[in-house]
């Protein structure tokens, strides 16, 4: 596993859990308002953290901490995730995985093994917007198949858009709603500006007002059972 960070605590990013997050190096998509570019871009890559390392920190905070986060980046291009969460797994943790959906022919055996405990999937944009809010070309049916295998999986789960005003309209965010009818939770995640944004013109971009999201989330409302402004 390429390791780019690790965090030793959280309460947020794990829902109901005390946890840790484990940041993974390299991503396969693009999207501009990232504000983990350092692990997405492989010219800003810091020497990987030993996974030796890793596992000796999580060893120590037996007892204290009850789940791992796995993010990114985008986890699932290493190829030894399953192998990395298996051992998480059996040092007693829970664990959260954090995805774009691209590849649910990674998440799919993950789920079948028992390796995920919660899954949240990043849904970006309406179909017709991936390949322009994402600056990646890719099959997009992939994103369908994952929002399918997450929902029919049994596992707790989320879903969430990092909402940018210039980048998805109103009716795009509606049409989100729509493609995850029926689903738990949904999160609108307000764009922050920060200053390791992906394309640093971004800082320039804005994200909807608290009252705005908040009307967007009464009508999702009438597609999802939960519906959270983050």
């Amino acid at each position: 596993m390429l390791i780019g960070g690790f965090q030793k605590f959280t309460l947020i990013d794990y829902p109901g859990k005390l946890a840790c997050i484990i940041f993974t190096q390299g991503c396969n998509l693009r999207c501009p308002y990232c504000y983990n570019r350092s692990l997405v871009l492989p010219e800003l890559f810091d020497p990987p953290i030993p996974e030796e390392e890793v596992f000796n920190l999580l060893l120590k905070r037996k007892g204290f901490l009850e789940g791992v986060v796995i993010t990114g980046g985008e986890p699932t291009v290493q190829p030894d995730l399953g192998d990395f969460l298996k051992k998480i797994k059996e040092m007693g943790f829970l664990v959260k995985l954090d995805t774009n959906g691209t590849r649910p022919e990674i998440i799919k055996p993950l789920i079948n093994k028992g390796l995920i405990d919660y899954i949240a999937m990043d849904v970006k944009a309406p179909l017709y917007k991936y390949k322009e809010v994402t600056k990646t070309e890719f099959e997009t049916g992939n994103i369908v198949r994952s929002i399918k295998l997450i929902m029919e999986s049994g596992v707790e789960y989320e879903f969430r858009t990092t909402v940018v005003k210039e980048q998805l309209s109103r009716d795009d965010v509606i049409k989100i709603g729509e493609m995850i009818r029926g689903a738990r939770r949904y999160a609108l995640q307000k764009f922050l500006v920060t200053d390791s944004l992906l394309d640093p013109s971004f800082k320039y971009m804005h994200s909807y007002s608290e009252a705005e999201l908040e009307e967007l989330g009464k009508v999702l409302r009438k597609y999802i059972r939960e519906v959270i402004i983050r």
